[in-house]
């Protein structure tokens, strides 16, 4: 029998539409991996707020605090509007403050301090794809640029947005760029920004980069305007190793190239501060196809083998994606959206067989 005082307690987001689906198949796979876990789920997102008036409740926040560890389902934002995603949080004089973000997925990274968002991209086995031979590291940096949420309306005709981009936050996505390189023995790292027209923001960030990257002589640095990386990223993707971008860009460049190699069905996320993780699969909430169990697990599932790997539980890890492998290689016990015609539970009982 295991202690559970050697489990590691994750709190668990199951988020909105398809997302409890994903998330369960990913728990499920979890736990049968082996892996030394338990799941603590808390209420979030659309179903929060019709209970309780906030997608993003206080316990959502306490539990966090208490595990610094989260595995999360996509969640639901409006498009346009005022929408704002309002939470109350205690500050360092232990006063209640309500402040007011874009989304659910926002509102986390920043209460948090999620300040880098960490996306692999690579080849599955038989997953439909343009390109072969991609295995891409993109590293965003996650608390500032245009994702501040300054903006406003100036009259009925005209918005304005504030970008935002400072040294420090540069530095510090900068340095676990290249710390997290060198744990995997990457070796170069491109530069994404726009600092040809926006020269003080963009022009900061890469200079920033560039200078913190200087003791690091085992790692290639070098530098791409973001709209030739973009075409560059179509053309051969291959050539890529590791990729470096400010908010903004990296939300799109690192979406775009999920879709080199299958799209976000395919794509795990991970979301990394200084003593907290948020790890989450990557596409949307997918309402019109929820619960009809047709949803692909698999972007849910390899987030939770990023969150082994980042506890160091990397047996579990490895068990979970050799498993993988072998269902996607057989063909047989896959979704729709990867050339089967099973569902969401068949796939996920394929890849628990799997793990045996």
């Amino acid at each position: 029998m295991h202690k559970e005082e050697n489990f590691q307690t994750v709190t668990l987001i199951a988020g909105d539409g398809i997302g409890p689906e994903v998330t369960a198949a990913a728990c499920e796979v979890v736990l049968a991996s082996g892996a030394q876990v338990i799941f603590e789920p808390v209420l979030a997102g659309m179903a929060a707020m019709e209970q309780t008036g906030t997608p993003l409740p206080k316990n959502v926040f306490q539990s966090i605090k208490k595990h610094h560890l989260v595995l999360k389902g996509p969640t639901q934002t409006p498009f346009g509007g005022d929408y704002r995603v309002r939470v109350e949080m205690e500050n360092a004089q232990g006063q209640t403050e309500v402040r007011s973000h874009p989304s659910v997925a926002i509102a986390l990274r920043k209460e948090l301090s999620l300040y880098v968002n960490v996306r692999p991209i690579r080849n599955y086995p038989n997953v439909p794809s343009r390109y072969e031979n991609i295995d891409l590291l993109i590293f965003r940096e996650n608390s500032e640029d245009l994702y501040t949420g300054q903006e406003r309306m100036i009259d009925a005709n005209t918005a304005e947005a504030i970008k935002i981009i400072t040294a420090s936050a540069t530095q510090r996505v900068t340095r676990f760029a290249l710390d997290y390189m060198r744990r995997l023995n990457r070796q170069r790292l491109t530069v994404g920004h726009k600092a040809n027209v926006m020269k003080m923001t963009d022009g900061l960030f890469l200079k920033t980069a560039m200078e913190v990257a200087k003791p690091y002589v085992d790692i290639q640095m070098e530098q791409r305007v973001v709209d030739a990386l973009c075409m560059e990223l179509v053309m051969k993707p291959e050539s890529f190793d590791a990729l470096l971008l400010p908010n903004l860009y990296g939300d799109i460049i690192s979406d775009l190239a999920a879709g080199l190699v299958g799209g976000l069905g395919v794509a795990p996320g991970a979301n990394i501060g200084a003593d907290c993780a948020m790890f989450e699969a990557v596409h949307g909430s997918a309402p019109d196809i929820a619960g009809k169990d047709v949803a692909n697990p698999m972007a849910a599932i390899l987030s939770a083998v990023m969150m082994l790997r980042y506890i160091h539980q990397p047996q579990a890890a490895d068990r979970i994606e050799r498993a993988l492998s072998r269902v996607l290689a057989d063909k047989k016990d896959i979704t729709r959206d990867l050339g089967g015609s099973v569902g969401t539970r068949q796939m996920t009982a394929a890849i628990i067989r799997a793990l045996n």
